[in-house]
């Protein structure tokens, strides 16, 4: 799962900049570990990971490390972050932003620009009322 047990999400297994340089679409979620809005958002996240696989490269990224230092430049995350959580965005391989929302961004609004991204067709079937441990439990189920 990308999240922990607790609704935390698992660190990026790859940075912004190393996606923009291989010029892959890029799903930026910034996230509080401590914060109830974005535990409750874990669910979500983990599905944008069930329905686009390897196809995106989704960076759920804690906002601690992102307060109070220089930017540095557009491959940095801290270019994108509002100052407020959770926020997405979703930024195709050159770099262009196709969608940046604060809040509890709906699935469809963020499958649709990773769609526009990468070309591929938004997935359907997508569950959006799940708290996390009923979606562990549908996952594996299925």
């Amino acid at each position: 799962a990308l999240y922990a047990g607790n609704g935390s999400l698992v660190p990026p297994a790859t940075s912004l900049k190393e996606s923009q340089a291989a010029g892959r679409t890029s799903v930026l979620v910034f996230y509080l570990d401590d914060s109830s809005t974005s535990k409750a958002y874990a669910p979500a996240v983990s599905e944008l990971q069930r329905l686009w696989g390897r196809a995106v490269d989704l960076m759920p990224l804690t906002t601690d490390a992102l307060q109070g230092r220089p930017i540095e430049g557009k491959t940095d995350p801290a270019n994108y972050w509002h100052g407020r959580i959770p926020q997405v965005v979703v930024l195709d391989g050159s770099g262009r932003v196709l969608l940046d929302e604060e809040g509890q961004v709906p699935l469809e609004a963020i499958n649709k620009a990773v769609s526009e991204a990468t070309g591929l067709p938004a997935p359907k079937g997508i569950s959006t009322s799940l708290s996390f441990n009923e979606l562990n439990t549908e996952v594996q189920t299925r």
